[in-house]
């Protein structure tokens, strides 16, 4: 997966230590259907997800981070929650947590496919049949079908 530039800059001063970045989750919704992709990384399918870069709102990323992806245009209906990562570690070593921010998006052209070397493959999932995948992303593509009304916080032991 490519590291954005600015976090490479971070770990020459920090290393592997954990960083704590604000990341995205897009979940394109079209008809009755997600668009997922089956990351390169881990083999595993999401909804397209990615990092914040310095001074870009996340609902830009959010679309920016589809079209590099998937080669789909979209465009964001809502944010529609915040919520925060475990701690990860990524293959390199890598800590991180994330401030993530799910969009619902609704697709606005464009033929699904793999456009860069963070996929492995892409593909539109009715959304009552879902590939196997992390409990988390599933209760982001929940969230995003399901929304209505304000921003949904997750917030541990409110």
């Amino acid at each position: 997966m490519p590291i954005p530039d600015f976090v490479l800059r971070l770990r020459e001063k920090v290393g592997h230590d954990l960083l704590w970045l604000p990341g995205v989750t897009a979940v394109v919704l079209h008809r009755d259907e997600v668009l997922l992709v089956r990351r390169s990384d881990n083999g595993r399918w999401a909804p397209v997800t990615g990092i914040v870069d310095p001074g870009e709102h996340p609902a830009h990323t959010a679309v920016r981070e589809v079209t590099e992806e998937t080669g789909v245009s979209c465009r964001v209906e809502a944010l529609v929650w915040v919520n925060v990562t475990d701690p990860t570690v990524h293959a390199n070593g890598d800590h991180a947590q994330y401030l993530d921010h799910t969009f619902r998006c609704r697709y606005v052209d464009g033929a699904a496919h793999v456009a860069d070397d963070e996929s492995v493959e892409v593909g539109w999932f009715p959304v009552t049949d879902l590939p196997p995948m992390d409990p988390a992303l599933v209760e982001r593509i929940r969230a995003a079908v399901e929304h209505s009304g304000p921003v949904r916080l997750a917030v541990a032991g409110a």
